[in-house]
């Protein structure tokens, strides 16, 4: 029996998809949720397993293109015995490994791939994705305008590219900020003469590079950041975990990190400061009545933020849970788009790689990033409780915030790290577990 693999719909708002790259081609023998292709969208990079075992016979579409959810992309045949393998893979047409300057060799020609249909239509009219409608709105381009854009995509669709690229020609001036800037791309060949080899590398930006600069220089252009730095004593945190580390893996099957104790300070401050947990759209503020709570994850494809969704129900244990979770995954890039949609403020550590101090850009929306840097032991002066001062060894860290000063000015700022500075420092350390 033949098995339609189709584009995946990986969240509510998710339109389209990229393939990336192939991990069968025709002829494999494939196992049920087996890993068959990496896909992108605008929001994650995921791998896509199997819906079915059998052989894959039928590669759709090519690798670095783009379509809609629900599009078959390959088939797959149930029945081994009555597998016929129609083409070979599609060879890509970009790829994101170290590219050399010097001439490459020519490739071998492409196998034949199916024929798709053409692009959907709306009323007799061009199918545009979700955020193509969304830009040509904020834009204010007509439906005329939209018709009369040339389409790059599969079939002549129109794509952000396409569109970002008109608004260029039609206004003289690079598009909105809200929208993001997209990332240029440049000629392989004038840079190889440029940069010659083996003197130079080039390289070509990966998916989740392009979006993560699209997006943080979308976030500078948008918000005026200023930081706060406090210092904060982890000495009882520390002694806390170093005596609890092996119960608490022998319980829960992982280890006890410091990230649910600074996650669990970070939502107990946002309650007490609610507008550092909003966003701006225009003149008007939105204030989020939940805490969705964005946690910075270094992976092998780069940094990505995650979201513990309503950290404000949670308990400590149901903190540390939730954040095991998502790290993993991210790490193992098991993310679909909805693990990392919603945040309403975003903590990074950045001390996992022995740095103390970070200046975090903020992750729009959002009005605010917290960064930790490493704990160290240094000395300090401490003062007892009848007012003398003395010199202890404790295990400090500092903390910085980044927070839009369109709405959040230096008092609220301050206040809000200090009150996770305190948080910390008096962590109720009493049936955590």
């Amino acid at each position: 029996m033949q098995v339609e693999v189709v584009m995946p719909k990986m969240g509510e708002s998710i339109q389209e998809g990229k393939i990336l790259r192939w991990m069968k081609k025709p002829g494999d023998k494939i196992q049920r949720d087996e890993t068959i292709l990496e896909i992108s969208t605008d929001k994650v990079d995921s791998e896509i397993p199997s819906p079915a075992a059998g052989v894959l016979t039928r590669i759709i579409v090519s690798e670095n293109e783009t379509v809609e959810v629900g599009t078959v992309i390959a088939m797959i045949e149930t029945d081994a015995s009555s597998a016929t393998i129609e083409s070979a893979p599609p060879v890509a047409k970009e790829r994101p490994a170290a590219i050399e300057s010097k001439p490459a060799a020519p490739a071998p020609a492409a196998a034949a791939v199916e024929p798709r249909q053409p692009v959907r239509r709306e009323n007799g009219q061009r199918f545009y994705s979700p955020l193509v409608r969304t830009i040509a709105e904020k834009e204010g381009l007509s439906q005329q305008e939209l018709e009369a854009i040339s389409g790059s995509g599969i079939g002549g669709r129109v794509t952000k590219k396409d569109v970002l690229g008109y608004l260029e020609t039609r206004t003289g001036k690079p598009p909105a900020m809200s929208v993001g800037l997209p990332v240029k791309a440049v000629d392989l060949k004038d840079l190889a003469k440029k940069y010659p080899a083996p003197k130079y590398e080039i390289r070509q930006m990966d998916n989740l590079q392009q979006k993560m600069a699209e997006h943080m220089v979308r976030s500078i252009q948008t918000s005026p950041h200023v930081q706060a730095i406090s210092e904060c004593d982890l000495s009882r945190i520390v002694a806390f975990r170093s005596a609890n580390v092996a119960a608490f893996e022998k319980q829960e099957g992982y280890k006890l990190t410091y990230t649910p104790f600074l996650l669990d300070a970070t939502v107990r401050a946002l309650k007490q400061f609610p507008l550092v947990n909003s966003s701006v759209e225009g003149d008007k503020i939105i204030l989020k009545k939940f805490i969705n709570l964005g946690m910075a994850v270094a992976t092998p494809g780069g940094l990505i933020v995650p979201v513990v969704r309503d950290a404000e129900e949670k308990t400590f244990i149901g903190m540390a849970r939730a954040a095991n979770d998502i790290g993993v995954r991210a790490r193992n890039r098991k993310l679909i788009p909805d693990d990392i949609q919603g945040g309403t403020f975003t903590v990074t550590n950045y001390g996992v790689f022995g740095n103390i101090i970070g200046i975090p850009i903020i992750n729009q929306p959002q009005v605010g990033i917290l960064g930790f840097g490493a704990i160290k032991k240094r000395p300090v002066v401490v003062t007892d409780s009848d007012g003398n001062d003395s010199i202890a060894i404790r295990s400090m860290c500092y903390l910085t915030l980044s927070f839009d000063h369109r709405i959040l000015d230096g008092a609220i700022g301050g206040q809000f790290i200090q009150a996770v500075v305190s948080n910390l420092e008096n962590f109720d350390l009493t049936n955590l577990f």
